[in-house]
């Protein structure tokens, strides 16, 4: 016969008679810190979006015992119900009004500049849309959005399909007017052609000095490919800006079989930073922060983050014009991006991600937890409407 045997004896379970880590203090953990945390934090903006949905939706039927909930679906809840906007944030239809917020939602739907797999100029539509499935809060980081910011929807620039460079002027002013207005500009690519314009308009309203953060596994600064300027070329013409040096510009993760050799020769004449995957591997996330910040932020008085999602390895987003395998885990690039924020931006660009190609939302959801993560960090450390300071004429 099979002797029996008691799962929890000798183990580190209560009645087992051995203690594991008996000096352990459990207050140590983030968990027991955010988890306290979370009482200083209001709900005071939640409590006004019940008000607001039921005064706009009607009441609820009578036989709900929620009486907050109300007959049409306004604002967060459902998740799987109402219009979709970036995280069910207000939708500013007079974009006059975006200087009311902290930070403002642009789509950029443009894949004129892809060389290969078209697709993401869906992007924008597949992001808002898994976007529904987050709340504003988040646990880990102690904060919570709603309470903390105030964040909108400004809908998509209307592109030219036809044409780059109109699409490039269009998206220059664009983001130059929520620049402007004081609200910070969160761009959802399109595709990585994009992020010249994106620069272009943040630039065009200072006269202070740029530098730029760029997480991709190709580096994207030829001058041009296939004759006209691609998604492979937007440092070139970024960091020929007066006020965007090249000297500036540090890449991320680049690497693999797709970095042509006209954007090194260009990389090397300009003196950019390039920090390959190897390079991330070898020095460890904390000392790639280390030269990423010290680099773009050199002389500079703001810092610009720009999020290809291809930087992550494939088998994490399939959902993209140009994948390469090797890239970042889920895990090193949030915390890439939640350790540069840190220290402020004055815009973020999320691009490439092309829904088509995409296998359950997967890619679209790893460019919302991008986005929400940096917003949660400027709020945490205090960097929220830092970006202000550079605006031309800013009081």
């Amino acid at each position: 016969m099979f002797k029996k045997h008691h799962p929890f004896k000798n183990s580190a379970f209560p009645g087992s008679g051995h203690k594991h880590h008996p000096s352990f203090d459990r207050s140590d953990l983030v968990g027991w810190k955010m988890a306290h945390h979370e009482e200083e934090i209001p709900d005071a903006a939640w409590q006004a979006e019940q008000e607001r949905c039921l005064k706009l939706g009607l009441p609820g039927a009578d036989s709900l015992d929620d009486k907050t909930i109300p007959t049409f679906s306004r604002g967060e809840l459902p998740h799987f119900a109402g219009i979709n906007t970036f995280m069910k944030a207000p939708y500013v239809e007079n974009v006059k009004d975006v200087g009311k917020y902290d930070a403002a939602i642009i789509g950029a739907p443009f894949d004129g500049g892809t060389t290969y797999r078209p697709g993401a100029r869906f992007g924008p539509q597949g992001i808002r849309r898994i976007s529904a499935l987050y709340t504003p809060y988040n646990y880990e980081i102690g904060v919570d959005l709603r309470e903390q910011m105030n964040l909108c929807d400004v809908g998509d620039v209307f592109t030219i399909p036809a044409n780059i460079e109109k699409s490039f002027d269009q998206i220059s002013n664009a983001v130059s007017h929520v620049f402007a207005s004081g609200a910070l500009p969160i761009i959802l690519g399109g595709d990585h052609s994009i992020g010249f314009a994106t620069v272009r308009g943040i630039a065009r309203n200072t006269d202070k000095r740029i530098g730029i953060i760029h997480f991709d596994r190709h580096a994207d600064i030829q001058e041009k490919d296939l004759d006209e300027r691609m998604h492979t070329t937007p440092w070139f013409h970024a960091t020929n800006l007066p006020n965007v040096p090249a000297t500036n510009l540090v890449q991320i993760g680049i690497g693999g079989w797709q970095v042509p050799r006209e954007a090194i020769k260009e990389a090397r004449h300009r003196e950019t930073t390039i920090i390959t995957m190897n390079d991330v591997e070898r020095l460890g996330l904390d000392k790639v922060v280390e030269i990423a910040l010290e680099y773009a932020w050199k002389d500079a008085d703001a810092v610009y983050l720009s999020f290809d999602i291809d930087s992550v390895d494939a088998g994490f987003v399939p959902g993209t014009g140009w994948p390469e395998p090797g890239g970042f885990l889920p895990r090193e690039i949030l915390y890439l991006l939640g350790a540069v924020a840190k220290e402020g931006i004055c815009g973020m660009e999320v691009v490439e991600v092309s829904p088509p190609y995409d296998i359950s939302d997967i890619t679209s959801l790893m460019a919302t937890r991008a986005i929400v993560d940096v917003l949660g960090t400027l709020v945490a450390h205090g960097k929220m409407g830092d970006h202000q300071k550079i605006i031309r004429g800013w009081e």
